[in-house]
């Protein structure tokens, strides 16, 4: 993903693997004091959630290619 950074693309995968795991795994968790979920935080816990596996599965294992 970070093509720019040349010998150290797998440490900014990693770094960027650990920043969007703790985005995806707060906004999925997050609950308001009644109890319920927030949709703004569902939303963006959805979306780093799929940059997480997005990253992981293509940059880092070289799952799939696209």
């Amino acid at each position: 993903m970070f093509e720019f950074a040349g010998a150290w693309e797998t440490p900014f995968n990693y770094v960027f693997l650990a920043v969007t795991a703790g985005i995806a795994w707060r906004g999925i968790r997050a609950r308001n004091p009644d109890g319920s979920s927030d949709f703004v935080h569902m939303l963006f816990g959805c979306i780093a959630a799929v940059f997480f596996f997005l990253v992981l599965l293509k940059d880092v294992l070289g799952v799939v290619k696209f």
